[in-house]
């Protein structure tokens, strides 16, 4: 009689009706329709212009950089104001 396998060696059903695609299935030409914008953003952030790299977009980097400064110093005075407000005792 031997022992029995406890686990059933059929492949289970399909639980959603619809396959997988490999990507090697995939014709070439459709996996991507869009533009290859590297070779550009590549001239663009390797241009020596002093510039650093977070910078190199120009006004919209720069929005975001002051934008961030403003915050980070910001946050820094308002934890300074809790802590120092925290550490006074209250009157009664």
């Amino acid at each position: 009689q031997g022992l029995k396998p406890i686990v059933s060696t059929e492949s289970p059903a399909l639980i959603f009706g619809t396959t997988t695609k490999l990507a090697s299935d995939l014709p070439a030409t459709d996996s991507f329709l869009g533009q290859n914008k590297v070779p550009d953003l590549q001239k663009l952030f390797q241009k020596a212009d002093g510039l650093p790299v977070h910078l190199k977009r120009g006004v919209p980097d720069k929005l975001l950089y002051r934008t961030t400064m403003a915050l980070t110093i910001g946050g820094t005075i308002y934890c300074l104001v809790a802590l120092y407000m925290a550490s006074q005792p209250r009157n009664q």
